[in-house]
């Protein structure tokens, strides 16, 4: 059977490697050279010397046998071949020192971009990111202020245009948050476990259009809520967990049966993610994965998603369920737990300014990590290109790799596609 073979479209540095071959004279440097010579001043070499001026020029071959050819060099015929580069000049003024006697030096290791290349310890690829999606009732596309770039999609036509474009550049896993008419809304979130709500019909919808999707859901009762919390309030603003986690059984199952792959508890409920387990082992979803967030902070980079999903709490804050920013031993804790209670993946949440929480997890637990890169994190970014106070690319990409080095082995992140685009060589 024939095959195709597809050229490679790798580059390193915003090199196209296609089409690198090596660094390049400025039109007059020969010609500068030439006239330096001539007042009899040292020319300064700027570049290897070449095997042949033009690079497209090969050797004639004499038709010699390898006896031949090895005969003549024992004759002393030796072929000609480039001559050994001279020392490149330091410039004017450099002071002259003796060598630091150093047995090693690193720098030996960096000092082109095919060694740094080879040497590289962490990589990045479109399969490390799952996409966050925010998905509404309407048909029509709505741009999210604070997050440039991001909409709600409509379920049925953006949704699904989105999730093609991102399945071209090798992204194959998105996340769904929905947009809930407030009419849904409820004290106790019973429109999170309605079989035909948004989140059901569009998972539904995408396992008809593309069945290899691996679709992971947000398991909490927020964008559920006429409260704006993970979970049911008591009347004295308590949130009750035990009672929140029954409904997060049903919201979980409810997923599982519309076809989700992996469920996603985000609410940091004590127990739920037992809870969850059991229930959709129970209902015979024993194939269905648990990502747990399970060191979910209290944190101030939300802000934006709780906009794009119109979720900020009615009252009070999350500080009674989500961690608190100053601890890090206690996502140990929340660690064990997970584990021992069958959640398949750990999560991380914020992920640039928990880099440390990502490591200690990777470093105390076997299972996957992943790592979410959340709204603050990405508009941070975002508004930082606009205003021309950096390279947003090149700090996307850098922020994606730190993830990746600290531990992360997948990464919720709303520049998926962004990202992915880049590592493939497409233009924005």
């Amino acid at each position: 059977m024939a095959s195709t073979i597809v050229k490679p479209q790798w580059s390193f540095g915003g090199v196209d490697c296609r089409r690198y071959v090596g660094p390049q004279p400025p039109p007059s440097a020969k010609s500068s050279s030439l006239r330096a010579a001539s007042r009899g001043q040292p020319s300064r070499r700027l570049l290897v010397v070449r095997a042949s001026e033009n690079r497209n020029d090969s050797v004639k071959k004499l038709g010699m046998t390898d006896a031949e050819c090895e005969a003549a060099v024992v004759a002393g015929n030796v072929p000609e071949a480039p001559p050994v580069p001279p020392a490149p000049a330091a410039p004017a003024g450099t002071p002259v020192v003796p060598l630091l006697p150093l047995s090693r030096r690193p720098r030996r290791n960096r000092r082109s971009p095919a060694l740094r290349s080879a040497f590289q310890e962490t990589s990045l690829s479109p399969a490390n990111f799952v996409y966050p999606l925010f998905i509404h009732e309407g048909e029509e596309d709505t741009p999210i202020g604070a997050m440039p770039g991001c909409y709600r999609l409509g379920w049925r036509h953006g949704l699904v245009e989105e999730v093609a474009k991102a399945r071209d550049v090798g992204v194959n896993s998105i996340v769904l948050f929905p947009k809930v008419p407030d009419a849904l809304k409820s004290p106790t979130g019973d429109e999170a476990y309605n079989d035909n709500g948004l989140v059901p019909r569009t998972i539904r919808l995408l396992k008809d259009k593309y069945p290899d999707l691996v679709i992971y859901t947000d398991v909490a009762l927020d964008p559920y809520s006429s409260d704006g919390h993970d979970g049911i309030v008591r009347e004295d603003g308590v949130i009750m967990n035990d009672e929140t986690v029954h409904q997060l059984c049903k919201q979980a199952v409810s997923q599982a049966r519309a076809g989700a792959d992996v469920v996603s508890p985000s609410d940091m409920m004590d127990g739920r993610v037992g809870a969850i387990r059991a229930a959709l082992d129970a209902e015979g979803f024993h194939h269905v994965s648990i990502m747990s967030y399970t060191a979910k902070y209290a944190s101030s980079f939300y802000g934006p998603f709780r906009e794009a999903l119109d979720s900020n709490p009615r009252f009070g804050d999350k500080k009674t369920y989500q961690m608190n920013p100053t601890n890090y031993r206690e996502a140990l804790i929340e660690t064990r737990e997970d584990e021992s209670e069958g959640a398949d993946i750990l999560l991380v949440k914020p992920g640039l300014p928990y880099l440390d929480i990502i490591r200690l997890l990777r470093d105390n637990s076997p299972l996957p990590i992943a790592a979410y890169q959340v709204s603050g994190e990405y508009s941070m970014i975002k508004a930082g290109g606009v205003l021309k106070m950096i390279d947003e690319e090149k700090v996307m990409m850098e922020s994606l790799m730190c993830l990746r080095r600290a531990g992360a082995d997948i990464i919720l992140t709303y520049f998926a596609l962004q990202a992915a685009r880049c590592l493939c060589g497409e233009k924005r």
